[in-house]
């Protein structure tokens, strides 16, 4: 009796394995689940620097996630060559959800256009997973000490100075630089390009006279607007900015231009998509919030209506579409 009852106990750990091998689980793995997500820290790159409009909606998104992941989402800032540093990263790193991409439209939409030998594909290197923003666009902005008020005035300004204006940009092929040079081919008017690193740095160097004219982020000119160093003209995109509600349009004042911009979160090829959908669903459970929506109101920036990552991925594809006929119109060549 008893060398029947070890027989039946040696046997069924060796029926339960064989099982497991027919089934194609490893008895290894058999009776052990995949760890739920994350289980550590989360990396998300920003490829601007601190106080852009970029990075302060990143910070609230990344603030949040922290909270309903449970595990920290840790801002990592790597600005510089128009978004293309933090790009290449993200889009080199390991597809299981530990480095993520928050960035801004033109490094998926115009850089492709813009930039010889990109080192990255907008469509095939990256996976899309949210959009917390509304499209949105550029503030174009004077130094106080300029005359004028509106775009008419500004081209007549420039045409009439004796001597070749400066603007400067966050760099070449960023929004600001393509929408100036979009203005110059439709006006012809002569302005000099001076690229920063930072749109930051741009709107500093433009309130402190050392540019003429500049488009800025809403989040860089908030500051200057305030303080009357630099004064709205016009606003590149389809709407009215929030921080400057009187500021027209170009489109309103006849230079069509309604091209927007839009923030959004990315992840390499190939992350899974379990992982995906949980992202997708944290983002927009943000953008539903009454809280958040606040939070973005004080931050002048209109949230984005939830959205699918096949929704972001459609935008991506038509945007990049869209600023190759505006980079063509404004005679800018890949550098």
């Amino acid at each position: 009796m008893h060398s029947q009852t070890s027989g039946v106990r040696v046997a069924l750990p060796a029926i339960a394995a064989t099982l497991a091998v027919l089934s194609g689980v490893s008895p290894a793995h058999a009776e052990t689940a995949p760890a739920p997500y994350p289980t550590r820290p989360i990396r998300l790159l920003v490829p601007s620097g601190a106080g852009s409009v970029t990075d302060q909606t990143a910070r609230l998104v990344a603030e949040r996630l922290t909270a309903s992941l449970g595990k920290p989402v840790v801002v990592d800032n790597r600005p510089g060559a128009n978004g293309i540093i933090a790009s290449e990263l993200a889009a080199r790193a390991e597809p299981d959800g530990y480095t993520l991409l928050f960035t801004y439209s033109a490094t998926m939409t115009v850089n492709p256009w813009t930039t010889a030998n990109l080192p990255y594909d907008p469509v095939k290197d990256f996976t899309p997973i949210a959009r917390p923003s509304a499209p949105g666009g550029n503030l174009l902005a004077v130094t106080s000490t300029v005359p004028v008020r509106n775009l008419k005035e500004l081209i007549a300004y420039v045409k009439a100075s004796p001597t070749e204006l400066a603007y400067c940009s966050w760099g070449v092929g960023s929004g600001g630089h393509l929408a100036m040079e979009y203005l110059k081919a439709k006006t012809g008017i002569r302005v000099r390009h001076v690229p920063y690193k930072t749109a930051v740095q741009c709107t500093n160097d433009l309130a402190a006279g050392h540019v003429t004219i500049a488009f800025t982020d809403s989040a860089s000119a908030i500051p200057h607007l305030k303080s009357g160093r630099i004064r709205g003209i016009a606003v590149s995109g389809p709407e009215r900015m929030l921080p400057a509600p009187d500021v027209p349009t170009m489109s309103e004042q006849g230079v069509p231009f309604d091209q927007a911009s839009w923030l959004a979160l990315f992840g390499p090829r190939g992350l899974p998509a379990p992982i995906v959908a949980r992202l997708n669903a944290e983002v927009n459970r943000i953008l539903q919030s009454r809280e958040e929506q606040q939070r973005f109101a004080t931050m002048y920036l209109r949230p984005g209506k939830p959205s699918t990552p096949e929704e972001l991925g459609q935008l991506v594809r038509a945007d990049l579409a869209a600023w190759g006929d505006v980079v063509k119109l404004a005679g800018v060549t890949p550098q």
